[in-house]
């Protein structure tokens, strides 16, 4: 059986908020995603696009988030384990990066796909 403190639900959401702030401090990538997500998302009040596809379009960012905050953890867990080069270790590193590349490759094409459908 683990060791482990009891849950409190504040303490946790303080740890949340604990790491997207280290996040966004450490990781260029996450806050040029948020400065570019954040004025999209306000946008949606004022584009017709209908409740379905401005769920969508929310989902695809957050999902981009979601995985940049995952490959962040891969890889401070990979440095963490080694200092040294391993092949391993950057192939973990590069699948990361590759579900990344993954995520906002689906948000460009769903904004796309909004924007095509809205205006043709």
């Amino acid at each position: 059986m683990r060791n482990q403190p009891k849950y409190k639900f504040f303490k946790n959401w303080g740890y949340a908020i604990k790491g997207l702030a280290e996040i966004y401090k450490n990781e260029q990538s996450f806050r040029l995603e948020i400065w570019i997500f954040a004025p999209l998302a306000f946008s949606l009040m004022f584009w017709n696009f209908g409740a379905v596809l401005n769920l969508f379009l929310i989902f695809c960012m957050a999902l981009v988030l979601v995985v940049e905050c995952l490959n962040s953890a891969i890889e401070r867990v990979v440095d963490l384990a080694s200092a040294d080069f391993h092949t391993l270790a950057g192939a973990a590193k590069d699948a990361g990066s590759a579900a990344v590349m993954i995520a906002n490759i689906l948000c460009a094409f769903t904004w796309l796909y909004a924007f095509f459908s809205r205006f043709s």
